[in-house]
């Protein structure tokens, strides 16, 4: 036996059904940060930093996205 439910709603509609928190104001205070450091001169350092902490596997991830973006400058 199959049986398929379809639900027609905005995700706003979903996020409120299920309980979710509103996260826009986050988002939005997020985003306007980050606007607003590469509107002020953002310096390689930085970048590199940040994506340190973004990258999965630590330095070896970082290695990985080094060398990507090196084969793209070619």
């Amino acid at each position: 036996m199959k049986v398929n439910v379809e639900i027609d709603c905005t995700p706003e509609e979903a996020r409120r059904a299920m309980g979710l928190p509103d996260l826009t104001p986050i988002h939005e205070r997020y985003v306007q940060m980050m606007l607003d450091t590469m509107q002020s001169g953002v310096k390689p350092e930085m970048i590199e930093a940040m994506m340190r902490n973004w990258a999965p596997m630590g330095e070896a991830g970082m290695a990985m996205w080094r060398r990507m973006f090196e084969g793209q400058k070619g």
